[in-house]
């Protein structure tokens, strides 16, 4: 199994760093946790992952846990190996000639990548949100049927569209314009109709690799509300390089560089009290 989490009450002594983010909004739900089982399995056990392109080494021996219910963030400057990360969660690697992926990543136990593990199976449990929004250039409700077309879930479909766009935040803005085409939507719409288009197949867990980079910041507060109110009932990946948002939405954080998991933990001892100096640095904005 991977490294054990500090817990999320840990305390020290050590004074925080200064990180112009306000303490006070980092993680912000993060320590309200229900007496149920939010975050105390491990949905992921990844395990000594590498990963090469073409002989250049991306991912160099990363091994962490991803709990279930949680927002986790991965952070780290342009080329640290955030994308290639949060890739191996569904097997999009093996979609890239010359990929090649070393280690284990555990899903609920169980080996993604063994011999007996259907890659599109793993992709229906675990959908993904992509930077750039790109729904399909169809209707909005076509959009959100075509996944349950195709693996047959068909019964009720018109029920399983609103309920899916309402669990988006999307329905009252879009119930009166299924037939219309989704591209006429606006850039943070097509964005929520592209993570209703993965819920509709009812996932697992929702990877999202940096899904508001490309949004104003009207569109990207609501996207990450979505994201507070998502994690009820999904595990979150997110890879993002505003530090900003990953303190306002993430549970947990992981920080990489040069491909290298430098330091993984609770989001507010990233962010105030890291126990790795390289960690501060970029967190305080010394370079990154």
């Amino acid at each position: 199994m991977g490294p054990t989490l500090a817990p999320m009450s840990q305390t020290t002594t050590v004074a925080p760093v200064s990180t112009g983010i306000d303490p006070s909004k980092i993680g912000q739900l993060a320590s309200q946790l229900d007496s149920d089982d939010r975050g105390r399995e491990a949905v992921f056990d990844v395990e000594g992952l590498s990963v090469s392109y073409s002989g250049a080494l991306a991912l160099d021996g990363v091994s962490l846990e991803i709990r279930k219910n949680f927002v986790t963030a991965f952070i780290g400057p342009s080329g640290c190996g955030k994308s290639t990360f949060i890739r191996c969660f569904n097997r999009m690697n093996d979609l890239i000639p010359g990929a090649v992926v070393e280690g284990r990543v555990l899903y609920h136990d169980r080996d993604l990548y063994g011999s007996n593990v259907d890659p599109v199976e793993v992709r229906r449990r675990i959908g993904m949100v992509f930077q750039k929004p790109n729904p399909f250039p169809k209707s909005i409700y076509d959009n959100i049927a075509f996944g349950p077309r195709v693996l047959k879930l068909t019964k009720d479909l018109d029920e399983r569209v609103e309920r899916t766009l309402r669990h988006a935040a999307l329905w009252d803005e879009v119930k009166d314009r299924l037939s219309e085409n989704a591209l006429g939507l606006s850039g943070g719409q097509q964005q929520r109709l592209c993570i209703a288009r993965a819920l509709a197949v009812e996932p697992d867990v929702i990877l999202m690799d940096e899904p508001a980079s490309a949004l104003d910041p009207i569109s990207t507060t609501r996207i990450e509300d979505l994201m507070h109110e998502l994690k009820r009932d999904y595990t979150i990946v997110i890879v993002t390089h505003n530090m900003q948002q990953a303190a306002r939405v993430a549970d947990m954080t992981a920080f990489f560089w040069l491909g290298r998991l430098i330091e993984h933990g609770p989001t507010d001892r990233i962010f105030t009290n890291p126990s790795e100096k390289l960690t501060e640095d970029y967190v305080t904005g010394r370079f990154g």
